[in-house]
């Protein structure tokens, strides 16, 4: 039925889960850990946003009575961070709210008495907003970002907790700063489109809304928000993953940031009566802290969805950081649970029935699922991070970087440790004299001429123009059985096939055969199989954010047959 989850024990949809969740998060810095970073920042001052944000965490587990050992230790971070923020420029567009939301907490515990958490707020109610914050909009015609969001949100809860004065203009000149960076479908278009941004500044003013901002912007934004639900809910993979696009993906603060998002659209549906949608958001909730459960679990705990060591920033951006993009985690974590209304009962999320769901051009992604399956395609990649075609195949249960959860790019805004690297997605490729020429390169055409779903089945048909003219079709058909390919042209071609081959600890097993290759990952395995065209080893490592691969590829003349599959098998 619509709330078969409310039979069983829902451990996931308590709100103090959440709290569990930021323990394990926290869990991931040893005390010793914490000690050094302090002693760091008392030496160079406050420089970042990732210090305050850990100390406040720390304070919100103490409020729910976890790592009462901090104690002391947490006084003097909260002290150094209240008397620093409003003297300096250190990312406090981020901190201000994290530092409010912990004191909040506290004033509901007994961790800290009364007459320090006196302190600490008359020290926040010093601010001045243009000196503290490092970027914001002091004009209706300011063009700024993301951070203005980040600035409006930090302000806004400042003037909630009675810490400023009573005047929004600032506020809502933020707001309004934000909204001409929206698409025709409420989503926000930081610069080159990332995904993670879209939502992380949504979430930003569905937070702002669900605290009681009504100024002058209140019903923009929020019309926004409704605009993007549908595209919200559905870009969501079957592991619970966001969609990958851009930068500060595949780090596990994205699904906790999810989680936010999805906690904000199951109370706005279930107000307006629709509690059949309400209960898939909660749903997807539920499938989200799954997944950043799963990485949580493992030992020693990472802030990115690989098991190369931390220390080596593997897969991250320079400002992605250990010590930032961990608690960032339990953030947005905290950020849900704020939300959360536990009341909502969840439904079902259907992972069968046919799916297929286009954003606009400026994000360019493509989403089917079908049978279990969920697919991405991305037809104008953003070269600095990813490469065009379809850049994701996900099972449910399986792994996600068992077939691809991600593209390989070539020369990366984030470290890799290959000496060269080649673009990897599922796409088609052409003989071009000696050489060949496949549509992951960034000056083929990528043209979705068709997408659809029915009750089973999700599909789309995508042109790729090369830059000699020649045009191959792919079609794509997505079922419970896997996906199936067919690949249309005049003359020999290729199909890319991504081979998972290491994830920085562990090996896949791979085995070859005449017209199929399989890949197995602990007890999932993925197998690609060619009934028209044979398969080939290019020889080539590839590598992404998750690990390494091997490309593979079909070929044949005029026609290729590509089915992928992913299954569960035993040892």
């Amino acid at each position: 039925g619509q709330f078969s989850f409310m039979e069983r024990e829902l451990r996931d949809m308590k709100k103090s889960h959440y709290i569990d969740l930021m323990e394990k998060a926290l869990a991931a810095y040893s005390t010793e850990h914490i000690i050094r970073y302090f002693d760091e920042v008392k030496t160079d001052g406050l420089k970042e946003h990732g210090f305050p944000r850990l100390a406040a965490n720390i304070g919100i587990l103490m409020a729910h009575g976890r790592r009462r050992d901090l104690k002391e230790l947490f006084i003097g971070m909260m002290s150094l961070c209240c008397q620093q923020i409003p003297k300096v420029k250190a990312a406090n567009d981020f901190s201000v709210k994290e530092i409010i939301f912990c004191l909040q907490e506290l004033d509901k515990s007994d961790v800290v008495d009364a007459e320090q958490l006196l302190e600490w707020k008359n020290l926040l109610s010093t601010i001045e907003p243009y000196s503290c914050y490092n970027k914001y909009a002091d004009s209706p015609e300011t063009i700024v970002y993301n951070w203005a969001a980040f600035t409006m949100l930090s302000e806004f809860m400042r003037r909630q907790y009675g810490l400023a004065g009573t005047n929004d203009d600032f506020i809502d000149l933020q707001a309004f700063s934000q909204l001409r960076h929206l698409d025709e479908n409420g989503m926000y278009r930081d610069p080159n489109e990332p995904m993670v941004y879209d939502l992380v500044t949504r979430g930003l003013f569905a937070l702002a809304i669900d605290h009681g901002y009504q100024g002058k912007y209140y019903t923009q934004w929020l019309d926004a928000l409704d605009r993007s639900a549908s595209f919200t809910l559905n870009m969501q993979s079957v592991t619970g993953e966001i969609p990958y696009g851009g930068r500060s993906n595949q780090f596990i603060h994205n699904e906790a940031h999810y989680a936010l998002m999805m906690e904000y659209y199951a109370k706005r549906f279930f107000a307006a009566g629709d509690a059949l949608t309400a209960g898939k958001c909660k749903a997807a909730v539920e499938r989200a802290l799954e997944n950043v459960e799963s990485w949580l679990n493992k030992k020693p705990v990472s802030h990115i969805k690989n098991r190369f060591p931390f220390e080596s920033q593997y897969g991250c951006e320079k400002y992605a950081y250990f010590d930032k993009y961990m608690i960032t985690a339990a953030s947005f974590l905290y950020v849900a649970y704020r939300i959360c209304d536990e009341t909502i009962p969840a439904g079902e999320l259907d992972d069968f029935s046919g799916m297929s769901c286009q954003t606009g051009d400026y994000f360019h992604k493509l989403f089917l699922k079908a049978g279990g399956y969920f697919a991405e395609y991305d037809y104008r990649a953003d070269y600095h991070y990813d490469c065009s075609g379809l850049g994701r195949l996900h099972k449910k249960g399986a792994p996600s970087e068992l077939c691809l959860s991600v593209p390989c790019p070539v020369e990366p805004n984030y470290k890799l440790d290959l000496p060269e690297n080649s673009l990897l997605a599922i796409a088609p490729g052409i003989a071009s004299g000696d050489r060949w020429i496949y549509a992951t390169a960034p000056e083929v055409c990528h043209r979705i001429t068709k997408h659809w779903a029915n009750e089973q089945r999700a599909g789309a048909e995508i042109e790729c123009v090369f830059p000699d003219g020649r045009v191959v079709r792919c079609d794509y058909l997505l079922d419970e059985t896997g996906l199936q390919i067919r690949v249309l042209g005049n003359g020999k071609l290729r199909c890319l096939l991504p081979v998972f081959r290491f994830n920085g600890e562990e090996y896949t097993q791979v085995l070859r055969k005449d017209d199929q290759v399989e890949v197995q990952l602990h007890n999932w395995l993925c197998r690609f199989t060619v009934s028209q065209g044979e398969i080939s080893d290019l020889k080539q490592v590839a590598a992404n954010r998750n690990g390494y691969y091997d490309s593979f590829a079909a070929g044949g003349s005029d026609e290729l047959m590509i089915h992928i599959t992913m299954e569960e098998v035993n040892g």
